[in-house]
């Protein structure tokens, strides 16, 4: 499979596949295709295991695209402004990803849903109680609202983030949740009441822009009937 990024607003990536290769993403990911390629829809993983997608914000039901001659291509697209992201988690290990970042991947790739270590970190932290966990071998792509930012913690080393601007995390990374300090800051400040704190070793991904705050600042500008 080769692929090439297109677009810089609200990109997509292109994959070229040699005859019996395949990818998948969940339902309305495809954006074109050319002759040669034949598409199944399936409960990847069986019933259970779509159900905890659905849970962690993906569809239930995944489209595979098969290439049936040499050099079919199909493209997915992302859903917000941003940037595409390939990661090859055969070479990378396992990544912990937030609700919605997984676009697309090769036949090698599980997504699976994973409960957050520590009750707060769901309950409260804004992300969800259930992330999404992609494990096996072979290139996955996730979109990110906004630019990426990468970073390697050192052992020990923390950041704090707030919730809706993390994308991904190694698994060795630890992920909590905590308050906010001084009533003032959670009233007048625009944080919100927590912040997701990251704990290295290991890679994390995050990405400039909050999907839900811009949704929700434009749904305050929506008129409504009276």
């Amino acid at each position: 499979m080769r692929y090439e990024i297109i677009g810089n607003l609200v990109p997509a990536v292109e994959c070229t596949l040699s005859a019996g290769e395949s990818m998948f993403t969940q339902s309305g990911g495809m954006v074109w295709q050319t002759e040669g390629v034949e598409m199944s829809t399936n409960a990847r993983g069986g019933v259970m295991k779509s159900i905890g997608r659905a849970f962690s914000g993906e569809s239930i039901f995944m489209a595979n695209y098969t290439a049936k001659v040499e050099g079919a291509v199909v493209a997915f697209g992302s859903t917000v402004p941003g940037r595409v992201i390939p990661i090859d988690i055969g070479m990378n290990g396992t990544y912990i990803c937030q609700k919605g970042a997984f676009l697309c991947a090769e036949q090698g790739i599980n997504v699976d849903a994973t409960v957050t270590k520590k009750a707060s970190a769901g309950l409260f932290g804004g992300g969800g109680f259930i992330l999404q966990k992609i494990s096996g071998k072979g290139m996955v792509f996730l979109e990110v609202a906004g630019d990426v930012v990468e970073r390697t913690l050192a052992p020990g080393e923390v950041i704090k983030v707030d919730t809706g601007n993390v994308v991904a995390f190694e698994e060795a990374v630890k992920y909590e949740v905590e308050t906010v300090k001084g009533l003032k800051n959670i009233v007048f400040g625009g944080e919100g009441l927590f912040l997701t704190k990251l704990t290295g070793p290991g890679k994390i991904m995050l990405q400039t822009q909050s999907f839900s705050e811009f949704v929700s600042k434009i749904a305050a500008r929506i008129p409504t009937s009276r």
